[in-house]
């Protein structure tokens, strides 16, 4: 995928891009989707220069303080008894190892279950328990001896060639028995996202997160939702765990936290899993105070009367229009998501994975129709996923799809 421009962006306005010579790009996709409130929302972006003036960087010893508003105020929003919290990170990558570190020495046992197409970071940790090989090749570090990987409840490419309203959960099935058959007999945790995200915007069914759930239990297993990309508004709540009922014993989060792109992470937890030392898991950054700050205006907006109804209201006419581009178009097999995030698969005439369409796609709308979009994989997928920023205008959202139309009917 190329789609580097000749001029450099000089400014970023809402949810536009601005380069050298004055030319406007509308960013479909949050930047990295951390831009949950565009690039320059005026209360963030006031709040966290006040804060560069006074004072940028405490030890964490001292910011405690500060982070303690920003876990008071996610708390209060948080699902299943989650009543602490974790803010040593600033991003989601190692967030999520913070998790499985709090649920290895919880439990004292020692697997991790992820999803085939999971994503949960760059570092070789998470690189290791995420599920996309190729991101491993040549890396031998990143191959995590204890990560236990099952396939995704991929409905649309089902691996069990089964459908949602008979498929009895096959997918819980094939979790269970690689827990009793694959594994060292020592699972600590599952890992997953509400939305599999960089995998495709993949979205499970209600009745897989119960089955999970009921599973880890059963288990002892501690259920972590990675919401780095869905989480603080993203699906028009809060958290996705909510929204889906999936019940975690810990979440994590980065990405959106930070607003306008500051890079803040933190981890939830019930209280009971609140066992790390701090010489356990700290980093210089984590919980500096630009990224708190950040955090805490962030919430601030979020939490503001109307905010969430106005992103599940806008959620709705993105996904009508994205449905009716998937009923005029043969190349988009599914429009799926919820919120402010969604994908198109693209598939070929044989109904199989047009990577090759899926790219071509995004680089004729960054060339011809200035819309920036991103594909799953990292363009080794087959999905285009569309997510602005949760302060997109409705004038935006109509906007951003009479653009990807004509990059659709020109390369029909």
């Amino acid at each position: 995928m190329q789609t580097l421009t000749e001029n450099r962006f000089r400014y970023g306005r809402g949810i536009k891009l601005i380069d050298d010579t004055g030319t406007e790009y509308i960013d479909g996709v949050s930047g990295t989707f951390n831009l949950s409130l565009g690039y320059n929302h005026p209360y963030v972006v006031q709040k966290v220069q006040e804060q560069v003036g006074n004072l940028t960087h405490m030890s964490s010893t001292f910011t405690e303080p500060y982070v303690d508003e920003v876990l008071s105020h996610l708390l209060e929003y948080a699902p299943n008894g989650i009543d602490t919290g974790w803010m040593r990170d600033i991003t989601g990558s190692t967030a999520n190892e913070c998790a499985t570190k709090i649920a290895q020495k919880y439990t004292g046992d020692t697997d991790i279950v992820s999803l085939f197409y999971s994503h949960h970071g760059q570092t070789q940790f998470a690189t290791g328990i995420s599920g996309n090989a190729f991101r491993r090749k040549g890396f031998p570090n990143s191959s995590v001896p204890n990560s236990l990987h099952v396939p995704a409840p991929y409905c649309y490419r089902c691996p069990f060639d089964a459908k949602p309203s008979n498929c009895g959960m096959k997918c819980v099935e094939a979790l269970a028995d690689q827990i009793e058959y694959g594994g060292s007999g020592s699972t600590a945790c599952m890992i997953i996202e509400p939305i599999l995200g960089n995998g495709g915007n993949i979205m499970p069914p209600p009745e897989y997160f119960k089955g999970i759930r009921q599973l880890c239990d059963e288990q002892n297993i501690i259920l972590i939702a990675d919401e780095v990309q869905t989480g603080i508004g993203r699906t028009g709540y809060m958290f996705a765990s909510t929204l889906f009922d999936i019940k975690p014993d810990i979440i994590t989060l980065a990405k959106g936290l930070g607003g306008i792109g500051v890079p803040v992470a933190a981890v939830l937890m019930q209280s009971r899993l609140n066992v790390l030392e701090k010489h356990e898991h700290s980093f210089t950054s984590g919980s500096n105070l630009i990224s708190v700050t950040a955090a805490k205006s962030t919430l601030e907006v979020v939490s503001e009367p109307g905010f969430m109804e106005d992103v599940q209201r806008k959620g709705k006419l993105l996904g009508d229009l994205l449905l009716n581009l998937e009923e005029k178009y043969n190349c988009i097999g599914e429009a799926r998501g919820v919120g402010l995030m969604w994908g198109l698969e693209i598939v070929d005439e044989y109904n199989a994975p047009d990577t090759n369409k899926m790219n071509a796609i995004i680089n004729f709308a960054f060339a011809d129709q200035q819309l920036i979009l991103r594909g799953s994989r990292y363009g080794f997928g087959n999905v285009v996923k569309v997510r602005p920023s949760l302060t997109v205008t409705d004038e935006e959202i109509v906007e951003i799809i009479r653009r990807l139309d004509l990059v659709l009917s020109s390369l029909d």
